[in-house]
């Protein structure tokens, strides 16, 4: 499953990406084939996730979102890599795979999942912009629960 034109395909057009499913899905989300990935040979990889237990028990899914195991969320974005959709395709050989919590696509913190999108796909260009930063300062100063990291996690955080 990916997204086309719209929800997080929008947000890596607006973080400076090129969605590779923009013109292949009609809509919102649909299927791609692995064909289609393997020859897109992506340089970045972006997945959402959440904590998805009761859902779907032990699934494959990130467990990424507030107050995530970081470890376990790191061993299923490497484990996604191992599927013969993303075999040998840049992204995965040079560890650019990241996870995103599914929920900032239907929230008013979408602009946050966008920092953190624009920081994986043009590192060099946003170095200073702090997206875990930011959602602290919203959540210190607008909300009334206490923030909690793990919202994103990302292969090029493993040493």
């Amino acid at each position: 499953m990916s997204f086309g034109d719209d929800n997080f395909g929008k947000f890596v057009e607006m973080a400076g990406g090129d969605n590779i499913a923009n013109d292949i899905i009609p809509g919102t989300f649909g299927t791609l084939n692995p064909e289609q990935i393997i020859a897109s040979d992506p340089d970045q990889i972006i997945v959402t996730g959440g904590s998805w237990e009761a859902y779907v028990p032990g699934g494959a899914w990130v467990g990424v979102g507030p107050g995530r195991d970081e470890a376990e969320a790191l061993r299923k974005l490497k484990a996604l890599t191992e599927r013969p959709a993303l075999t040998g395709v840049k992204a995965v050989e040079d560890g650019a795979v990241h996870a995103i919590w599914h929920q900032f696509y239907n929230s008013p913190y979408q602009f946050v999942a966008i920092q953190q999108m624009a920081k994986w796909l043009h590192p060099d260009l946003f170095a200073d912009l702090d997206p875990e930063a930011t959602f602290r300062e919203l959540h210190e100063k607008f909300l009334p629960v206490a923030y909690r990291p793990g919202h994103w996690v990302s292969l090029t955080d493993v040493d």
